[in-house]
């Protein structure tokens, strides 16, 4: 009686041109790895650096940061208004208006966030952020956050939305 036995497959020697595209593959996978994690973070390793060195505690201000995209993405007005520190001056309609409360926000949110500071505030890169001793800057200007001090030596603090201003020069051709 005779038992079949099945030998090993051995794969052949591969083809020098097979393990070099293999190879290629593997280093292209590498890169758009490595190009995707800094698109995430946007150069944002020095944004955290200036904003350590001249506002305070970077992490405070990311999470803000991102919660506020967030609220204006889901057109939040009740979430805006909660990052925003008042009164705040904004202009409504053209006209120079005082808001003082979360209220008086919510009810004119689409006259304050209007669709171009809304666009400004939703495609702002955190690594291109501007920082300085004023606070951080979104897009041109059009809207600042900063902390806001709740303690008299100031060693707590809250990030707030500090300006919000038109964007008329986005209109002029």
């Amino acid at each position: 009686m005779q038992v079949w036995t099945e030998k090993p497959i051995v794969p052949a020697m591969e083809h020098p041109m097979i393990k070099r595209a293999r190879i290629s593959l593997v280093l292209v996978v590498m890169t758009i790895t490595a190009l995707a994690a800094f698109a995430q973070n946007g150069g944002g390793d020095s944004v955290n650096r200036a904003i350590d060195k001249l506002l305070g505690d970077h992490r405070t201000y990311q999470r803000v940061i991102f919660a506020l995209q967030k609220a204006v993405i889901d057109h939040a007005a009740a979430g805006v208004a909660a990052f925003v520190s008042y009164p705040i001056g904004v202009k409504l309609d053209g006209k120079s208006t005082l808001i003082r409360t979360s209220n008086a926000f919510i009810r004119d949110y689409d006259r304050i966030i209007t669709p171009a500071i809304a666009d400004v505030i939703k495609q702002q890169k955190y690594g291109a952020l501007f920082i300085n001793d004023q606070g951080v800057m979104f897009g041109r200007g059009e809207v600042w956050i900063n902390g806001i001090c709740v303690d008299s030596g100031c060693k707590r603090f809250d990030v707030k939305v500090v300006t919000i201003q038109g964007t008329s020069y986005l209109d002029r051709t």
